[in-house]
């Protein structure tokens, strides 16, 4: 059905007509007008051009770093008017105080930004920065008078043109606006719907398939205790998490809200991409003898960041905009299984002495996370066989957890992206399954496979288990419990770090025997 529709709309585009687009006609689907203006003086280049591609209306988006964070109303002595209670609670158990990172972005700031003209994409205190659209990249340029202005870099251009036959070009023409979003959300959903076969094969053991990832780290002892994920609340940053809100194995997962960065407005759960519901079920999963994950009693927020239409600078601004929500709102950790290195327009591609932790953007976020009272675990990246080789950003950040791979052997696997940082700190810190890892996709089915994207989250599930027996630590003393607890702990390389953690080891050390 999708794909009919994928074909009705791209004979539509650039055709100075209005169509109407096949779909179902009833009450709360009505067929839709879409209209596109164009113009072509040659009939077979209009009809070349309309089979085979969408050309969106071109936009740009501008990161404005901001001079300072006067004539601010708010105050740190008020932390509850742009804090939450949960978040303040975290922050006064911890010994935390509210300083002037965490205040918001002056707004009279944000009022003479729109007041010249540029959409708001999201915003980032910790950094004080604002990512504006703009159609012409003089608005952008012409941003640079203003007095609290300090500098503007592009970080985000549309693309020219998109494949009919991509998947992604329905997302591309909802977010242009050419579709009308419930529409767009009806063929969406009887589209992933059809994909549900919900086929979840049971085990012997209570794990299912999920006992290599939590027998390797011997999560058993703490799970044993009592301690699996209850009352703590982890925020996974990822692309899409499609299908997560209809698949059988995750009706029983504690989902507190989600929200897309990267597609503002658009439902995480429709997005075309599934990594993150892949991602999420490796520690959420709750389901006995099929699949348990190292988490699965957690409470868990979905957020997106990645655009998985392009790759460019704005997804390192998008994460930075996920964090700070998750903070605001009082989650505990952070799992993260995103890392950028090279983009789209290759002069603004990092290089490998940007890796000191406080460069790129989402980095200095994430070395400041630990700061707030969040526990950031980042994956290292597939990079190891590749010519780049080493970690990506944010995986370079201070006072976080970056997660390498092996396999279940427990030998490092190929692709795991190596260290160190560019300042000499060991990375990658610690590592987990990674390889041929069984996971649900969106389908609602066991499948496999590798990646420092599924080591990362399951060491997550495994560090809020731990952190859940001791709440009172900081982010910092449970990071540093789990390197201790490490099988390298005494011979720390740039391949392993400081190895496979036992997480009953960092639990003993944790209580001091």
């Amino acid at each position: 059905m999708m794909k009919k529709y994928f074909a009705a709309l791209g004979l539509m585009l650039f055709a100075n007509i209005t169509l109407s687009a096949q779909a179902p006609q009833d009450e709360d689907h009505p067929i839709v007008d879409v209209v596109i203006d164009a113009s072509c003086s040659d009939d077979e280049a209009i009809d070349e051009s309309v089979e085979n591609y969408f050309y969106p209306t071109k936009a740009y988006r501008y990161r404005v770093t901001l001079t300072d964070k006067k004539n601010n109303p708010y105050s740190v002595k008020r932390p509850e008017e742009f804090l939450s209670k949960k978040a303040l609670d975290r922050r006064k158990k911890l010994g935390i105080k509210v300083d002037q990172y965490d205040l918001p972005i002056t707004p009279c700031y944000l009022q003479s930004l729109q007041s010249a003209g540029v959409k708001i994409h999201n915003m980032s205190k910790w950094n004080n920065t604002v990512v504006v659209e703009v159609k012409d990249t003089a608005q952008a340029e012409a941003l640079l008078a203003l007095n609290f202005v300090k500098e503007v870099k592009k970080v985000w251009e549309q693309v020219d043109s998109i494949s009919r036959d991509d998947n992604k070009f329905l997302l591309t023409a909802v977010l242009q606006g050419i579709v009308p979003m419930d529409s767009a959300n009806y063929y969406m959903d009887e589209d992933r719907k059809a994909l549900l076969s919900n086929k979840l094969p049971k085990m012997h053991d209570d794990y299912g398939n999920g006992l290599t990832a939590v027998d390797m780290l011997k999560l058993q002892t703490l799970h044993e205790m009592g301690f699996r994920g209850q009352g703590m609340t982890v925020a996974v940053i990822d692309g899409g998490f499609r299908n997560v809100d209809l698949i059988e194995a995750f009706k029983d997962c504690k989902i507190i809200g989600t929200k897309n960065f990267a597609h503002p407005g658009f439902s995480v759960y429709r997005e075309f991409e599934d990594h993150g519901t892949m991602v999420f079920s490796t520690l959420a999963t709750n389901r006995e003898f099929q699949m348990v994950g190292t988490a699965p009693e957690a409470s868990y927020l979905l957020l997106q960041s990645e655009d998985g239409l392009t790759e460019q600078l704005v997804e390192e601004d998008n994460w930075c905009a996920a964090v700070e929500y998750a903070d605001s709102i009082g989650v505990d950790l952070i799992t993260t299984s995103l890392g950028y290195y090279a983009f789209d327009d290759k002069t603004t591609s990092h290089k490998y002495e940007e890796q000191d932790g406080m460069t790129a953007i989402n980095s200095r976020s994430a070395s400041l996370a630990a700061s707030r009272g969040l526990l950031v675990l980042n994956s290292a990246g597939n990079e190891g066989d590749g010519a780049w080789k080493k970690i990506g950003f944010p995986a370079d950040a201070k006072d976080i957890l970056t997660v390498g791979a092996v396999n279940e052997k427990e030998v490092n696997t190929v692709f795991s992206s190596l260290g160190n940082t560019a300042d000499g700190r060991i990375k990658p810190d610690v590592m987990a399954f990674g390889e041929y890892v069984p996971m649900i996709n969106d389908s609602g089915s066991l499948v496999y496979a590798s990646g420092t994207s599924f080591s990362c989250p399951i060491m997550c599930g495994a560090v809020t288990c731990l952190w859940q027996a001791f709440p009172n630590k900081k982010p910092v003393e449970i990071i540093r419990a789990v390197q201790a607890a490490g099988h390298m702990a005494k011979r720390p390389n740039n391949v392993f770090g400081y190895g496979i953690p036992n997480m009953n080891v960092a639990y003993k050390i944790l209580d001091g025997k």
